[in-house]
């Protein structure tokens, strides 16, 4: 239990590092049009291999993007797709997607359980943490602690990209390790099997922040 909250301290004192959104919605919305091909107009991209961006807190956004363009995040989709942006560019983006609903998915009737009680409840023989402490009940997240907002995601996204993290843990060059020094995803997904994985995954996308 100390080792959890002092894993959760140092991610909370990691994130006061990031910088602050405060984009021009109706600016992003005109920026982010070429974005639409592949994430949708409106930020609900009609295809799994792309996130949802519609709904997600601005600070999580600018993160990502931010990534992206230092190479922290490798996204080979998104390849030079960001660099003609500026940071003000960056912070309406956010700020328009930020301002959409997102779309909501379906899970599979015969993942339900396993991955309710894996989201709820953790896994306590692995020692994995329920996802809601961060991600809230409702899958909405914590904008301003910029935790993402994960109810209604594509479900194979997003088990996309807790096997990137799973990769991460033990082989940064080759998985996702932009989740900060305390290691909060890559080392709880570094704990779940495939079908745990598929499970709270299908679960998540269901989800109605």
């Amino acid at each position: 239990m100390m080792k959890r909250a002092f894993i959760f301290a140092a991610v909370l004192c990691g994130l006061a590092s990031f910088a602050s959104a405060a984009g021009d919605a109706d600016k992003g919305q005109g920026q982010a049009a070429a974005c639409g091909a592949c994430h949708g107009q409106d930020g609900n991209s009609p295809a799994a291999a792309f996130p949802k961006l519609a709904g997600q807190g601005q600070r999580y956004l600018l993160k990502q993007m931010q990534d992206i363009v230092s190479g922290a995040r490798q996204v080979p989709q998104m390849a030079g797709q960001l660099d003609p942006l500026s940071e003000q560019d960056m912070e309406n983006i956010a700020a328009f997607y930020a301002s959409q609903t997102i779309s909501i998915g379906a899970a599979a009737p015969d993942l339900v359980e396993l991955g309710e009680s894996i989201y709820r409840s953790g896994i306590a023989a692995k020692g994995v943490a329920a996802c809601t402490a961060c991600h809230s009940p409702t899958g909405q997240g914590n904008a301003a602690a910029a935790y993402p907002l994960l109810g209604g995601q594509h479900a194979d996204y997003i088990a996309a990209q807790l096997k990137a993290f799973r990769t991460g843990a033990d082989q940064p060059e080759l998985g996702r390790t932009n989740d900060g020094d305390a290691r909060m995803m890559r080392d709880t997904a570094a704990l779940m099997s495939d079908l745990e994985i598929e499970a709270v995954s299908s679960y998540i996308s269901g989800l109605h922040p």
